[in-house]
């Protein structure tokens, strides 16, 4: 048979007292909270895909000036292996 926990035991406790009243203004202050994290998350987001985007545009404008797919053509020889 174990003991009870001490933090059980006062969690416990804490819950059968009396509840502590709740803010008139809670709910709208919530729902507030929610709308600017919705917000934030969204710009976020936006800022995230138009980086992206500058990116590959950035991508896109480099390799067509530098052309790295008409690399020169491999040497017809090997260098010689010496040390072996």
């Amino acid at each position: 048979m174990s003991f009870p926990d001490r933090k059980e035991t006062e969690v416990r406790r804490m819950l059968e007292g009396p509840h502590p009243a709740l803010p008139p203004d809670l709910a709208g202050r919530a729902a507030e909270r929610g709308r600017r994290m919705l917000r934030r998350h969204q710009v976020v987001c936006t800022v995230g895909w138009l980086l992206l985007l500058a990116a590959v545009v950035a991508f896109a404008v480099w390799a067509a000036i530098v052309e790295p797919w008409t690399a020169p053509p491999p040497t017809d020889t090997t260098p010689p292996l010496e040390g072996w």
